[in-house]
């Protein structure tokens, strides 16, 4: 999820208003006469600190909304589909700064977690926690598996995208013992593991000492403090196979809730109120 830093702006309209409020409260005021009106300043600056004093703390600790624009997520999460995301699940972090300041939970596998993209930390990306940090885990031949252990995969009913109108094998899949579907085409063509294809200008890989890629697929380790994740679109999510481990300090919090899905901006077309909702 591509995203401008609203953080950083919000932050400063807070700190802008509330000096504004601050002179007006503790100096300005007792200048002005009771019957004279306010200068526009006041109107417009100081009058809105509060309003966005309440939006930051609440976007900053509680809750955030984002918007998914592409279907690395599918079937989970739909291109369209506006969700929240909680951010104290994870620990309490200084806004802009992200650094955390009171540590709570832990990711869990197969949580949705938000972070902040490690190629590009002014990109935020949505993807499922596969591993946690010391696990062993193993991608080969589209079949997972954490610790020396295969996880249990259920073929159900093909997926059909309504956009293009075409078909996906679907399976449900367990992790931490909490279920979801997942898309995985078991006779896709082309090997996306390719190391010529995974490796950058200078021929390394994505966290080489780490990893060992095949034409299998991949082993990882993941290091300390780091995790693992994948999409749920297996054959269409550029994820920790492609570019590494998600550090903790990259952490935004945990998605949970649909609380609106828009099909299309561009025509524009309604919503669809059946997607509303929690989610795994």
């Amino acid at each position: 999820m591509m995203q401008l830093d609203f953080a950083f702006i919000l932050f400063s309209l807070v700190s802008l208003s509330g000096a504004m409020w601050m002179a007006d409260h503790f100096y300005f005021r007792k200048k002005r006469s009771p019957d004279s009106k306010e200068p526009l300043w006041v109107e417009w600056g100081a009058t809105f600190f509060p309003v966005l004093l309440l939006v930051f703390v609440l976007r900053s600790f509680i809750f955030e909304p984002f918007r998914i624009p592409s279907g690395s997520m599918i079937p989970t999460l739909l291109p369209g589909d506006f969700i929240l995301v909680n951010k104290y699940t994870y620990g309490l972090r200084l806004p802009v700064l992200n650094r955390k300041i009171i540590s709570v939970n832990k990711p869990q596998r197969g949580d949705v977690m938000v972070f902040r993209y490690p190629v590009n930390p002014a990109q935020d990306y949505i993807k499922r926690v596969i591993a946690l940090p010391g696990d062993e885990i193993a991608y080969e031949n589209k079949r997972l598996s954490i610790n020396g252990v295969r996880v249990p995969v259920q073929r159900i009913a093909d997926y059909l995208h309504p956009e293009r109108l075409y078909y996906s094998e679907q399976y449900y899949e367990k992790l931490n013992n909490y279920g979801h579907n997942i898309l995985n085409d078991s006779g896709s063509s082309g090997n996306i593991y390719n190391p010529q294809l995974l490796a950058g200008p200078r021929g390394t890989l994505p966290q080489g000492k780490n990893c060992a890629y095949s034409d299998k697929g991949l082993t990882c380790k993941v290091p300390k403090g780091h995790y693992f994740v994948m999409g749920d679109n297996r054959d269409n999510s550029r994820d920790s196979r492609f570019w590494g481990f998600v550090p903790d300090e990259n952490i935004v919090g945990k998605a949970f809730y649909i609380w609106m899905h828009i099909e299309s901006f561009i025509p524009p077309r309604g919503f669809d109120v059946g997607r509303v909702g929690s989610f795994n």
